[in-house]
């Protein structure tokens, strides 16, 4: 070693020895922020696949209004969605019995959030809607739960949220679009008994959206969504059998086991999943103006479906609906 190294290694040479410790310092504050800082995330493209996982389980739900609609004469409205979550939590149980298990405690110190969520999403908002098939058409199913984002719109400004005047004003829209959609091209509403089922599943989905905005957010969704599919058939169980007693089963056919399917497979364990998503997304409100496009897709499918008529009127309210539905989720 040269005199001068030595010299300069030296524990003499205070200098370099504070140089040489600021520098190691600063070289693991490096590796630490790079290893340890998240990757940057992306608003607009979370907004994105937000909008894009709310407009798919508004299609899908879509379709479960068609295939209630058609259960209707066969299926007891209680058995109807008892059977529905059975399938449902048995399609979501291989993805998620594992978080559950991880996530147990976490569940049982917020199990009374939960049962809330699984009261109002899964009880009460679709035994409404089986319960509003037996009097009233797919069209006005769809159109009718065109309010509840109406109401999910009034819970987020009741929690302190801005809407904002263009959305306020594409939410207007999309009312008046439902409102002369529903009263045949008059403002004025002359609900029958399956119009007012209706009207209170559209006031429990909105309840659920926002539940769903306040769940905890270290709860995993797939174990969320398990545990309200499970809480949801227990609430149900009495009502089931009650019913099995009264009115008997339904026939096993492939006219109802595969309605069945799709509103226990798609409408419940798909479209639930993806809607829970994008609501911890974008937010309640927001995925409500989503879910205007409903009415829209419900009387599409019925028109093909069902043969239920699709008139012009019917085809203005629609450009209504969805130019509200643009105005309100433009960013």
């Amino acid at each position: 070693m040269s005199p001068v190294a030595a010299e300069n290694a030296s524990p003499e040479s205070p200098a370099a020895e504070t140089t040489t410790a600021e520098t190691a310092a600063a070289e693991t504050t490096t590796k630490r922020t790079t290893t340890e800082r998240p990757a940057p995330v992306s608003t607009s493209r979370g907004a994105g696949l937000g909008v894009l996982l709310a407009l798919l389980a508004t299609v899908v739900w879509s379709g479960s209004f068609v295939a209630t609609r058609d259960l209707a004469d066969s299926v007891p409205p209680v058995q109807a969605v008892f059977w529905r979550w059975i399938i449902a939590l048995l399609a979501v149980a291989p993805f998620a019995a594992r978080p559950l298990w991880r996530q147990r405690a976490l569940i049982r110190r917020h199990l009374g959030h939960v049962a809330l969520a699984s009261l109002f999403g899964v009880a009460l908002y679709n035994t409404l809607v089986h319960q509003a098939g037996l009097t009233t058409s797919a069209g006005n199913m769809g159109m009718i739960m065109a309010a509840s984002p109406v109401i999910m719109a009034g819970y987020a400004r009741l929690g302190g949220e801005r809407l904002g005047a263009r959305r306020v004003l594409g939410t207007l829209i999309a009312v008046l679009g439902v409102l002369l959609l529903v009263g045949k091209g008059s403002p004025t509403l002359d609900p029958g008994a399956g119009d007012l089922w209706m009207f209170a599943a559209a006031l429990s989905f909105a309840t659920y959206s926002a539940l769903l905005k306040r769940r905890p957010a270290e709860l995993d969704g797939l174990a969320f969504l398990l545990t309200t599919f499970v809480l949801g058939a227990l609430m149900l169980a009495p009502a089931y059998a009650v019913s099995l007693a009264v009115q008997g089963g339904f026939p096993v056919t492939t006219g109802t086991v595969g309605p069945l399917l799709y509103v226990g497979v798609c409408s419940s364990a798909v479209a639930f999943f993806c809607w829970n998503r994008a609501v911890s997304l974008i937010g309640a409100a927001r995925a409500g103006v989503v879910y205007y496009l409903q009415p829209v897709c419900v009387a599409l499918l019925a028109a093909l479906l069902l043969g239920e008529r699709l008139d012009a009127v019917g085809a203005g309210c629609m450009v209504l609906i969805l130019g509200g539905v643009a105005m309100s989720s433009a960013r």
